[in-house]
């Protein structure tokens, strides 16, 4: 087997972080009857609301399949609405859903912001912000297949 490039043990570093990162946020959110996807849905719908499901789709890590099904769970739950606008249907928050969100939001900010906070200086997290911006940057211009 070929050595690693620095590259790809970066890449297989931040896949494992996200992934153990994730595992404890599900765990962490579970006081607040959320997933880490959940929690990411409400963020962005709050966010850019209000918003398709295609520009939602966009937005976060859950799969076009995932996605419905998560609204459709989340409507039930009286979290969001979807309203139809002749061929447009668009997704808003309720009251019941901001509440949730709010209630969350500084508890799972402070939880993620310790991972960083706990082992990194202030100048290394804005250096770290830095290169992060500029990966991610650098990949939105490569084109994904069939779009």
């Amino acid at each position: 087997m070929q050595q690693n490039t620095r590259g790809s043990l970066i890449w297989l570093r931040l896949t494992r972080f996200t992934h153990h990162s994730n595992l404890l946020s599900n765990d962490f959110l579970k006081q607040f009857d959320l997933t880490t996807a959940q929690f990411d849905v409400l963020m962005q719908i709050s966010t850019y609301e209000p918003l398709t499901q295609s520009e939602l789709a966009e937005k976060v890590t859950v799969t076009q399949g995932g996605i419905s099904r998560m609204l459709a769970r989340l409507e039930k739950d009286g979290l969001i609405e979807r309203k139809q606008d002749w061929k447009t249907k668009t997704i808003s928050l309720t009251n019941k859903g901001r509440e949730k969100l709010d209630n969350a939001f500084d508890a799972q900010l402070a939880f993620q912001s310790s991972f960083f906070d706990e082992c990194l200086s202030e100048e290394e997290q804005k250096t770290l912000y830095s290169l992060m911006s500029r990966v991610q940057k650098n990949s939105e211009k490569k084109k994904l297949p069939n779009r």
